[in-house]
C-alpha cells in the first residue's frame, strides 16, 4: 500500500493517545495513532472487499468514521476496537453492494463505436453513389448550374458569367435540379427497401 507514512514520532501508548485525542480533539494525535495500524486496516479491507482500490478508499473512510466515533466511545484496547470497526465497515460496504448486482456483457454482444462509424461511412458512400447517378439524369443546364453552385461554390453571378445564362434562368435551373435530385434520391431509397 502506498499511503504516505511518516515514522511514528511519539512514544505514547495507544491508550495515552486515545485519551489525548478525546480530551483535545487534535487530528495530529489521531493521525499518529491511526498510522500505526493503517497496514492492518488495509489488510482487513482487502480481505473482505477483495479490491485494492476499494480497500484504499475504505481505509480513508474508516479514518473519517474514527474522527467522530473515538470521541463517543470508551476504548480500552484500541487495536482490537479498530479491527472490529474496520471489519464492520467492510461488511456494511458489501451489504450495500449486494443489492447492486452487475452483469458483465461479453464484447461480442456489444456494438462498438467502430462498427457504428463504419455503417455511417457505408451509408454515406451509398448516398453519394446514388447522388452521382441522379446527377447524370438531370438536364444538361440543370446539371451544369448545380455542379457550379454546390461543387465549386460559385455564386449566381459567377455562374451567369461562366455559362452565359440569365440570372433568373440560373436560379430556375438550380431550383429545378434540386427538386429533381430530391425526387430521384427518394425513389432510390424506396427501391432499396
Amino acid at each position: 500500500m502506498t499511503f504516505l507514512r511518516e515514522k511514528d514520532k511519539t512514544e505514547l501508548s495507544d491508550a495515552e493517545l486515545v485519551l489525548q485525542y478525546r480530551q483535545q480533539g487534535d487530528a495530529n494525535v489521531l493521525g499518529s495513532l491511526y498510522q500505526r495500524y493503517m497496514d492492518l486496516i488495509y489488510g482487513v479491507c482487502l480481505k473482505y472487499l477483495k479490491e485494492p482500490d476499494a480497500s484504499k478508499d475504505a481505509v480513508i473512510n474508516i479514518y473519517e468514521e474514527l474522527v467522530t466515533k473515538l470521541r463517543k466511545h470508551e476504548v480500552e484496547h484500541f487495536k482490537s476496537w479498530l479491527y472490529t470497526l474496520a471489519r464492520n465497515h467492510c461488511l456494511m460496504e458489501l451489504r450495500k453492494q449486494k443489492g447492486k448486482n452487475t452483469l458483465e456483457i461479453p464484447e461480442q454482444f456489444m456494438q462498438s463505436g467502430e462498427m457504428l462509424h463504419l455503417e455511417d461511412v457505408l451509408q454515406k458512400e451509398e448516398q453519394l453513389s446514388s447522388m452521382e447517378e441522379c446527377l447524370q439524369q438531370l438536364a444538361a443546364e440543370q446539371k451544369q448550374c448545380v455542379e457550379l453552385f454546390y461543387l465549386y461554390g460559385k455564386c449566381y453571378n459567377e455562374i451567369v458569367e461562366q455559362t452565359g445564362f440569365e440570372w433568373n434562368k440560373v436560379r430556375s435551373h438550380i431550383q429545378n435540379a434540386r427538386r429533381n435530385l430530391k425526387l430521384c434520391m427518394e425513389g432510390k431509397e424506396d427501391d432499396s427497401w
